[in-house]
């Protein structure tokens, strides 16, 4: 195994001391936009992103119905930019997430937004960018440049921005104190033992990743990091949706990544994930043993540490995980 130093790993062990900063600087920004919010009093949530950041809207989906009782639709940009349409977002909260901020179809979409009447925020990892300039809020992701290809520290910031922000709209006590405690959460994370290493992936060229709620959209970011950083095809499901059909694909040695989060979905995540085990699938079980973190931070220790297991993967496949063949760090669409 190369002994590089990359910038994936460093990027990842210091996300703890970034967030840190992060909480701590952005809580009055935090409060004046809650109460902001409040006055223009939406009816509901639209979230934009690509990619990572995307991944990171589909966290946000889940934490503001299960938190607040918004309703949260994804936006489809090229609604705006390719068909050209207006929507009606006049009592819509509309939340971009972007780490460069430099996309044309965001920016567009959320000039779109700001035209219809929408109280727009972005979560930006550069503050300066175009993106962030178009939108009447900027929640600052504060986690520092990242050059890695593949995100880390700026997914797992773009998170605890909107569950600091989210906290503090649902009026939440408990999840905020659950918030301050991400920093300790992921740097037990970092000296807990591996939850993925190269034997559990070694020698395929597809797989599955499961997860419920929570589980399944940091799922959807494990998927998209392997095909990175690995180039394994994956592809992930809700434990509940895979049941309705893709289940069929499953056949004995057939590898499964199963996430497992400690909340309200466990137990009827967990008869499903058995099931595959049944059907002679190769299960590994992706968790965090602390018994002490909040469900809600819970997925966020998770990927700490599946950063890290990865990056170390990829090394020892012989593979560059700061720059994977064909990628680059900024990708614009329109």
């Amino acid at each position: 195994m190369s002994n590089i130093k990359t910038a994936m790993r460093h990027e990842a062990l210091e996300t703890s001391a970034r967030i840190a900063e992060q909480l701590a600087t952005n809580k009055p920004k935090i409060i004046d936009i809650t109460e902001k919010i409040r006055q223009f009093d939406p009816k509901f949530v639209v979230l934009v992103g690509r990619g990572t950041s995307d991944h990171a809207a589909l966290f946000a989906k889940y934490l503001f119905e299960v938190e607040t009782g918004l309703a949260v639709a994804s936006a489809a940009p090229s609604v705006a930019t390719t068909f050209g349409k207006c929507l009606k977002l006049e009592q819509a909260l509309v939340i971009v997430i972007s780490q460069s901020g430099q996309s044309p179809d965001l920016i567009e979409y959320m000039q779109m937004a700001n035209k219809s009447g929408a109280f727009t925020v972005a979560i930006a990892n550069d503050t300066s960018s175009p993106l962030a300039k178009s939108c009447h809020h900027v929640i600052p992701i504060l986690v520092g440049p990242e050059t890695a290809v593949a995100a880390t520290k700026s997914y797992l910031g773009s998170l605890s921005a909107i569950l600091q922000l989210v906290s503090h709209l649902a009026e939440s006590a408990d999840l905020m104190k659950a918030v301050t405690e991400i920093p300790n959460a992921l740097e037990q994370a970092i000296t807990s033992p591996e939850i993925l290493k190269h034997s559990d992936i070694a020698n395929i060229d597809h797989c599955v990743v499961i997860g419920r709620g929570f589980g399944f959209a940091i799922g959807m970011e494990i998927a998209l990091k392997l095909k990175e950083i690995c180039a394994i095809q994956a592809e992930c499901f809700s434990s509940a949706e895979f049941l309705h059909g893709p289940v069929r694909i499953i056949s004995d040695n057939f590898h499964v990544l199963d996430i497992l989060v400690n909340d309200e979905t466990i137990e009827m995540h967990r008869p499903q994930s058995s099931q595959l085990q049944r059907r002679g699938a190769i299960v590994t079980h992706l968790s965090c043993e602390a018994e002490w973190i909040h469900p809600r931070i819970e997925p966020l220790a998770i990927m700490q540490r599946f950063y890290l297991d990865l990056e170390q993967i990829g090394r020892e496949m012989g593979l560059n995980p700061d720059k994977p063949e064909g990628l680059s760090k900024v990708t614009q669409t329109r």
